[in-house]
């Protein structure tokens, strides 16, 4: 029989906490989570510095962080090269494409890899392109694993904090590409009833709490305000 104690070891799980560590950023040393306490947080790893993709990347995570800061969501990046190299490339991209990095990025010595399982060895030595969402009680509520080929679409990672945020505040679940669902557009999703009684009684109370059903099991409104 599997000790539950020891199928924790290893990559996190969603729900988890995110590990106490303890980085070199190109803004200095930083305790993780306890340095964004009280705030949601992105980390986000990327293969290599001076390489193309993850350059569009971080220009990308630059333009939008206004955005992720309007959500009380901070933004820290993380690949296995040293912080002068960090530091080198965040010049090149101000001097080239006239974009400031203002984020910290961590110079990891395979450490931070090893405890969030960034490194796959079926797909090369460097980080593969993760991104780990991490909410403001330090939990670990979001993790994509991305192939070193494929850039990602950082839209998509807004978007995610946003629908949490309103998922957590509103008790609400959100449907496929919220706001832009094809089947009930921006409304959210009410979750469905755990007792027979009150499924009976969705349907007949639908209008007057103010949502609509395709079914007891799928009832939907719109965000409240």
């Amino acid at each position: 029989m599997s000790n539950p104690e020891s199928a924790k070891q290893g990559i996190p799980l969603l729900g988890d906490e995110f590990p106490t560590m303890n980085v070199m950023t190109t803004h200095g040393k930083m305790e993780l989570p306890k340095a964004f306490a009280g705030k949601w947080f992105v980390l986000f790893s990327h293969p290599a510095d001076f390489t193309p993709v993850c350059t569009t990347e971080f220009v990308a995570f630059q333009k939008r962080y206004d955005k992720f800061k309007a959500l009380n969501c901070e933004l820290i990046g993380l690949s296995m090269d040293q912080v002068f190299s960090h530091i080198k490339w965040e010049e090149w991209i101000r001097e080239k494409l006239g974009i400031e990095i203002q984020f910290p990025i961590i110079a990891d010595n395979g450490a931070v890899a090893n405890t969030l399982g960034l490194v796959h060895p079926g797909k090369g030595t460097n980080t593969v392109r993760a991104v780990f969402v991490v909410d403001d009680k330090a939990k670990i509520r979001l993790i994509i694993y991305y192939p070193q080929e494929v850039g990602r679409n950082i839209d998509e990672v807004v978007r995610i904090v946003n629908a949490m945020q309103i998922a957590d505040k509103h008790k609400v679940a959100m449907p496929e590409n919220w706001p832009n669902n094809e089947l009930i557009n921006d409304r959210v999703i009410i979750p469905p009833p755990t007792d027979t009684h009150t499924a009976k009684e969705r349907l007949a109370k639908a209008k007057e709490g103010g949502y609509e059903c395709f079914d007891w099991w799928f009832s939907h409104k719109r965000l409240e305000k």
